[in-house]
């Protein structure tokens, strides 16, 4: 019997198991092929790839430096906020890593204990409660597999099957689809751009050049014909001066946002959740790699003392994260809210100023 098996390999999952492998027996199973590289190895993740301040500040906490093969052209240091329903534009300076997310995701795995048992290639089915633990069952190489364990962790992001099943979708954050399409792009550019634009989504969308490709992603309300109104945002874009031609490859998929701080749910029993299965990920900007690494650093520190009475201390634990919500969610209307934000983009307060007549 395993003494914890978690269910996603994503920086929560595999942060977690990193951090208590050592002192627990482990099995990590995620769906995609992260030991192996190939053009069939990996399901591509919708992600833009950056690195916020927080993210960073998580990793430096954790004594981990991102090797230079991770990273990618161009370095972001400003963005260009784009407000299509007031007609505004202001650059404001931000920090962010440009990354490629695939080879993120595969190192952290790499820094795995060899104790770990890692099962690649793995979708979880269900769970049932037995003597002792639970029983898991999940398809593994295309072959029905069980596996018996003490606790099992879900950090297998939005739309969380785990949480799905123990909270019977009680108080979920509100859920959106993420759609992300990559172009050919001959140039770069030197910036991160959002744009809001309330008649696309009450969320926001974004432009992120990476090497010789741009980025164009947005999310979306999930029953709001989300993909027309994708492609009215990329006709909006063109008309502006971006360039969307010879498209790669196309992504999908779900993000949650918590927008009262009582949608974090941490879970049961022996079932904990950590990332955004728990509902930890950024209201205002659907940040969550620094989410996922604190949640399963406070997960981890939880464990330090054994199993039993873990999911009380983890949630004393994560009151810092809710507050932080909470916090975000407060601020969220400076951003959301399209006189305010007409307001604060007027105002010109902590844009960059350029030389330049235009930006386009």
């Amino acid at each position: 019997m395993y003494d914890i098996t978690i269910v996603g390999a994503g920086p929560a999952g595999s942060t977690l198991a990193r951090l208590i492998g050592g002192k627990y027996k482990v099995l990590l199973i995620d769906k995609r092929d992260l030991d192996n590289e190939g053009p069939k190895s990996i399901i591509n993740k919708c992600c833009g790839g950056l690195l916020a301040p927080d993210a960073q500040e998580m990793l430096v906490k954790q004594g981990l430096c991102i090797p230079k093969e991770i990273l990618v052209n161009p370095q972001l240091f400003a963005v260009r906020t784009i407000d299509l329903t007031n007609n505004l534009e202001r650059l404001y300076q931000r920090y962010y890593l440009n990354m490629d997310r695939e080879k993120f995701d595969r190192w952290l795995v790499s820094l795995l204990p060899t104790d770990v048992d890692k099962h690649f290639n793995s979708l979880f089915k269900n769970y049932v409660k037995i003597s002792g633990g639970y029983e898991i069952k999940y398809r593994h190489n295309g072959q029905e597999v069980s596996a018996r364990t003490k606790v099992i962790i879900g950090a297998d992001g939005a739309f969380s099957r785990l949480r799905n099943t123990i909270s019977k979708n009680a108080n979920q954050p509100e859920t959106y689809i993420s759609i992300q399409e990559w172009f050919e792009a001959p140039s770069q550019i030197p910036y991160f751009t959002a744009i809001f634009d309330e008649e696309i989504s009450d969320f926001y969308s974004w432009i992120i050049p990476k090497e010789n490709c741009l980025l164009l992603g947005s999310a979306l309300r999930t029953k709001e014909n989300a993909r027309e109104k994708y492609e009215v945002l990329k006709t909006k874009l063109t008309e502006i001066g971006f360039e969307f031609k010879n498209k790669i490859r196309i992504e999908g998929g779900f993000i949650y946002r918590p927008t009262r701080a009582s949608q974090l749910y941490v879970g049961r029993d022996g079932i904990a959740l950590v990332g955004e299965a728990a509902g930890a990920i950024s209201p205002s900007s659907a940040e969550g790699i620094s989410y996922a690494l604190k949640s399963a650093l406070y997960l981890a520190e939880s464990l330090e003392v054994g199993i039993e009475g873990f999911l009380h201390r983890y949630k004393h634990r994560v009151k810092s994260i809710r507050l932080n919500l909470l916090m975000k969610n407060l601020k969220s209307p400076a951003m959301y809210n399209p006189f305010l934000r007409k307001m604060a983009m007027k105002s010109g307060l902590q844009s960059i100023n350029l030389s330049c007549k235009s930006m386009m």
